[in-house]
């Protein structure tokens, strides 16, 4: 007779117990749970809970095999090297510009943007400019076919060094990078990615955020540069827990209207450079084009003698260029009347109209008002205030506003002219263009020094004051 043990070893059954765990995760924030709750603790949303069954998997299979690397011992902060980032040159002056010089070795960077505004072309054509590099573009989205007839599309010769991989599995991914040693990886999109160490469908809070911590440990081990492209949800955010933008290093907004040309590419972080840098691309048949000098695209010649228009130089993080404010104003036919803005801020605009009306004087409770940014850009600057009641009342009295013109300030509650930042750029923005007159705030005046840009400086306090220089 056989003698049973009275018990299984403990390793056996370490083996043998279940590795599988049910969670709730909040599907807004990615704030975990062991239980269901009504409201999320961390971002205050109802309902947002989701059940979620994961696995319980070892530290190790965390990490990809052949990429570990020896964990660094902590040493003294004086003692520690700083010396320039070595960075990539992508051939691209504005996306060198809007990375604060060019690619950092080693730097996980995000692509975020609306579906269908050029983030793929962007990406690819920035890639095929890359002769002398091995980069590995991995698409989740399209195939490899797809893809050549997007590069067809772009009219470029494709390098011999760009490999092109169609795969969703991180395991499968790390495989082709341990076997082609890229210098560069694409990754789109990243929420078509899954990992095998978590249990959930890809795209999933969980999913997006271990597959870039994954990525963000391979970039920084081998000094290998990542982008990632994400989508962006109905709020305008990139879709995913929010942790996921305090994990890359760089966080770069595509932006603008696909019925309009002009694309405005913007750094939302940047550990290695300026969040103040801008970059500008016309949308084009073979794709898109850097937009050198946005101010002479962005201004039209054909508005002399119409009504309703107003030149504005605005500054997009340390950027100047001028910008064309339409208006539109009219009797309302409906009853109630009409608030349109494009481009820019409908309750500011709504604000500026009650400080005509209350500090000006002019009605125009009973009239329809329709407001434009040419070109299709958004513009945050609160700068182009001036530019904007100008345009409006122009518009209201039937009266072109002088040719040469251009102006900035910010209009405050009170009917007074706030100074603005960079007033200098923006003068010699002006007159690089040939404006005669440049309407400023007084306050700016004071310590400007010598502008050599042959133009006529106005200073106003007031809005009285712009318009009688405006209109007489």
């Amino acid at each position: 007779m056989h003698n049973r043990p009275a018990s299984l070893p403990a390793t056996y059954k370490k083996q043998t117990m279940s590795k599988e765990k049910t969670i709730y995760v909040c599907s807004n924030c990615g704030q975990e749970s062991p239980k269901w709750v009504g409201k999320c603790p961390a971002c205050g949303a109802w309902n947002t809970f989701v059940e979620r069954v994961v696995r319980k998997e070892p530290a190790a299979r965390h990490v990809p095999q052949g990429l570990g690397g020896e964990s660094g011992k902590p040493v003294s902060l004086g003692l520690i090297e700083a010396g320039e980032e070595p960075r990539i040159d992508l051939g691209d002056a504005e996306l060198n510009r809007v990375l604060g010089g060019g690619l950092v070795q080693g730097s996980l960077v995000l692509i975020g943007g609306e579906p269908g505004i050029g983030k793929s072309t962007l990406v690819l054509q920035t890639v095929m400019g890359l002769p002398g590099k091995r980069v590995l573009y991995v698409s989740g989205e399209e195939s490899a076919r797809q893809l050549k007839l997007r590069a067809d599309r772009l009219g470029r010769e494709c390098p011999p060094g760009c490999l092109i991989a169609s795969e969703t599995s991180l395991e499968q991914i790390f495989t082709h990078i341990k076997n082609t040693r890229p210098e560069l990886v694409i990754i789109d999109s990243i929420q078509t990615l899954s990992t095998e160490a978590v249990d959930s469908s890809p795209g999933s809070i969980v999913q997006v955020r271990e597959c870039t911590a994954s990525l963000l440990r391979f970039a920084k081990e081998t000094h290998t540069p990542v982008i990632l492209i994400g989508h962006i949800n109905k709020e305008g955010s990139i879709a995913g827990p929010k942790v996921l933008e305090h994990i890359v290093d760089t966080v770069l907004q595509f932006e603008g209207d696909r019925h309009y040309m002009y694309r405005m590419l913007r750094s939302v972080k940047n550990r290695f450079g300026s969040t103040d840098e801008i970059g500008i691309y016309e949308m084009r048949q073979e794709g898109l084009r850097p937009v050198d000098n946005p101010s002479e695209l962005l201004l039209s010649e054909e508005h002399e003698g119409m009504s309703g228009i107003a030149i504005a130089a605005t500054v997009e993080g340390v950027r100047p260029f001028l910008v064309e404010t339409e208006a539109l104003v009219s009797s309302a036919v409906y009853g109630n009347p009409q608030r349109s803005a494009t481009g820019f801020d409908l309750r500011r605009m709504n604000m500026l109209l009650a400080v005509l009306e209350k500090r000006v004087g002019f009605k125009l409770a009973q009239k329809d008002v329709f407001l434009n940014i040419a070109g299709g850009l958004r513009v945050n600057d609160t700068a182009i205030d001036l530019a904007v009641i100008s345009a409006i009342l122009s518009s209201n009295m039937d009266v072109a506003v002088e040719t040469g013109v251009c102006m900035a300030g910010e209009v405050g509650l009170s009917g007074e002219i706030r100074p603005v930042n960079r007033i200098a750029q923006r003068i010699a923005e002006a007159g690089r263009l040939g404006f005669k007159r440049f309407i400023l705030p007084r306050q700016n005046m004071q310590g400007l020094g010598p502008i050599d840009a042959g133009i006529n400086l106005i200073p106003v306090r007031k809005v009285e004051e712009a318009f009688r220089a405006l209109f007489g």
